[in-house]
């Protein structure tokens, strides 16, 4: 993508500075994930979370217990006596309230134009900084792309597909495909396993509106038991194939190969953690001496979706920090820019 360059600073290393202010927007199962992960880190504090009736914000750093506490008994952190605030604009809000370096976004892309929108609202807020998201379909990326112009304007260096997939196991694609002369396809399998549907509501809703039969704004519509009613006519499983996943556009982009050679597909079991397949991306082509051959990586079944979405998206938000010091904006995906190792 084009850039944006402003005059260059001197890189830095993470280790000599301040930790990094970040926020989370959304705080279900996903943010709350996103916070844990967080809590671990020395090189970045979270600072900032907004759910859809309000937020919390504290420069010194939030408390995980109390705010996981106070969701999961009131509905919204807003409720917080010391940190929080209700706000039926609680995103807006949050930009104007609190000093955030980067955020996660960590929010269901339904409908289907919602990222985009919140990158908008970013935009007109006038907050510069660092976003990363780990959106999934390949129309929602494309309507982050044509924001390039804008978000580089802004002073907003953008990091999109930063997940699982599209995110960890794209970039894995992108290196193996250095092996070869010409990429053949790219397979991506997943496989997730959750012991309870509700801690991921939107995750699910989302991976039903890759059902056939059903589309993203049948799935928002869905009530909580029309869900569960699907769920227990396919024993909680979700079977998902050739899915509108934006791995192919991003490594399209790449220059690595055609998205109609990318398919992308797997199996949720949403009442087992279990995972009912490994997790993993297959590269085939043609090496210069005219072989054909296979690179396969496998991500350890031990690995929860939230390990494998919440560390690629705050690795590549370091990789977005240390753009954004150095003057560069604009939009990147998970297979242009390799992600830093959050400390």
């Amino acid at each position: 993508m084009a850039l944006t360059q402003n005059q260059p600073v001197p890189s830095t290393t993470l280790s000599s500075v301040t930790p990094y202010r970040v926020g989370v927007l959304g705080f279900g199962g996903l943010g709350q994930a996103a916070a844990r992960v967080l809590s671990q880190k020395q090189e970045m504090r979270w600072v900032a979370a907004a759910d859809h009736k309000g937020f919390a914000a504290n420069p010194n750093g939030l408390d995980l217990t109390s705010c996981v506490a106070t969701y999961q008994a009131e509905g919204s952190l807003g409720y917080l006596e010391t940190d929080g605030a209700l706000s039926q604009d609680s995103i807006p809000a949050l930009i104007r309230s609190a000093t955030v370096d980067g955020y996660f976004l960590a929010l269901p892309n339904l409908p289907n134009t919602f990222m985009a929108s919140v990158a908008q609202q970013f935009i007109e807020s006038g907050w510069r900084g660092v976003l990363v998201d780990a959106i999934k379909r390949t129309s929602a990326v494309e309507q982050l792309l044509a924001m390039q112009k804008d978000l580089a304007a802004a002073g907003i260096t953008y990091m999109t597909g930063c997940g699982a997939t599209p995110g960890l196991l794209t970039a894995a694609a992108a290196i193996a495909a250095q092996s070869y002369a010409e990429i053949h396809n790219v397979k991506i399998t997943f496989g997730v396993g959750i012991a309870n549907w509700e801690a991921y509501r939107a995750t699910i809703r989302e991976d039903i509106g890759h059902l056939p039969g059903y589309t993203v704004e049948m799935a928002r519509a869905m009530t909580d038991a029309e869900v569960e009613a699907l769920l227990d006519r396919t024993d909680g499983i979700l079977t998902l194939e050739n899915m509108e996943h934006a791995d192919d556009i991003m490594l399209e982009l790449a220059g690595i190969c055609d998205r109609d050679r990318v398919t992308v597909g797997g199996v949720v079991d949403t009442r087992n953690p279990k995972k009912p397949l490994s997790t993993n991306v297959q590269v085939t082509g043609r090496t210069f001496e005219g072989k054909i051959s296979t690179h396969t990586f496998t991500l350890g079944d031990e690995t929860s979706m939230a390990a494998n979405v919440c560390g690629p998206a705050f690795g590549y938000l370091k990789a977005g920090m240390e753009l954004h010091r150095r003057g560069i904006y604009g939009i990147f995906t998970a297979a242009e820019v390799m992600p830093k190792f959050v400390r």
